[in-house]
């Protein structure tokens, strides 16, 4: 089979011909029917050979932490409804299944990943920008149903991390209050679409590119700001001097993590979803009274079915830009220009 793979550190990832895998006992081989390209691929692969050794990557390793698709083989022992066929979505943080975190579903926080060398698809374990990949426990898939796989895997993690970013802090935004997104690319565009679903927020976006601001109106941003030297100021002015009741930054550099700290309000949030490399110099005198900081990631199983859930309402829909497996080293050179309008998807 085909498969985009990361195989030395500093190059970029090439398509190879791989055997097909199969599945060992409780694991899932699927037929891939889509895989989401995201920043932090390319962070990783902008780690250098030292960093990337000791953080546990492999080499090579098939890329894509988001991924769809059918159902093609059951490993033995797998416990599950599971069918051949059934068109299904990667849950990507997977966990040990047993810890406290894992038992209520937030596999994302698993206590025993890092012990027990546990890693998500694509970000340490083989990922989903291949015709098949494994699964490791069926508990990891969600039923995708009558979705379309392309338009809606990278929901996976661009719809789920954000949700799960801003489902923490819908108690603070209700009617008459105000929600700023910085960064309306592949994770703010579908951040803007949750939050005027699920909110009472007004919703401010910046953004540093014309055509993200754009797109940012497009899917509802009810003002949009250029990310320069003077937005805090125009921020202030839309907010009658007093600042974003939630601040969700999306980017995460250190400039963002700066422009989210001045324009929080009293009793704000300010959650840092982007790695950027930024952070955060925070003390008395430093931010407004009361702020909450939060450096969430990506989300629960149950918050993805609720994702998959807002998808299928029609509230939120990703912009995508389809790419074959073969042109996948140009879906990552387009990503480090930043030219794609929303998510990049991977079509095997």
């Amino acid at each position: 089979m085909k498969a985009l793979r990361y195989v030395a550190v500093g190059q970029a990832p090439e398509v190879v011909e791989i055997p097909i895998p199969t599945p060992g006992p409780g694991q899932v081989l699927l037929k891939v029917t889509a895989g989401g390209v995201c920043h932090s691929d390319d962070y990783v692969m902008s780690l250098p050979e030292k960093d990337y050794l000791e953080q546990g990557y492999p080499l090579p390793m098939t890329l894509g932490h988001e991924g769809a698709g059918i159902v093609h083989e059951i490993g033995e022992g797998v416990d599950s409804t599971l069918k051949v066929g059934d068109a299904v979505a990667v849950y990507g943080p997977w966990g040990c299944g047993r810890c406290h975190n894992c038992s209520e579903g937030k596999e994302n926080y698993c206590t025993n990943a890092a012990a027990e060398g546990i890693r998500p698809p694509g970000l340490g374990s083989q990922g989903s920008m291949a015709e098949y990949m494994i699964v490791d426990n069926a508990r990891h898939l969600v039923p995708l149903g009558d979705l379309d796989p392309v338009k809606n895997v990278s929901l996976t993690d661009a719809g789920l991390t954000p949700y799960h970013a801003i489902k923490r802090s819908l108690p603070k935004l209700g009617a008459g209050t105000v929600a700023v997104v910085i960064g309306t690319g592949g994770l703010g565009h579908v951040g803007i679409q949750i939050l005027k679903a699920l909110s009472g927020a007004t919703v401010i976006a910046l953004d540093v590119s014309d055509e993200k601001l754009k797109l940012a109106t497009h899917v509802g941003a009810d003002h949009v700001v250029i990310s320069d030297a003077d937005a805090a100021r125009k921020i202030r002015d839309l907010t009658g001097g007093l600042g974003a009741n939630a601040v969700f930054d999306f980017v995460g550099a250190k400039p963002t993590i700066a422009l989210a700290q001045s324009i929080a309000a009293v009793e704000a949030d300010l959650t840092v979803v982007g790695i950027g490399g930024g952070s955060l110099e925070y003390g008395f005198g430093s931010i407004a009274y009361d702020v909450a900081v939060r450096i969430p990631y990506w989300g629960s199983r149950s918050e993805l079915i609720e994702v998959l859930d807002l998808a299928r309402a029609g509230k939120i829909d990703v912009e995508v830009q389809e790419y074959s497996l073969d042109d996948g080293p140009k879906a990552y050179a387009d990503l480090a220009a930043s030219t794609i309008r929303g998510r990049a998807v991977i079509v095997p």
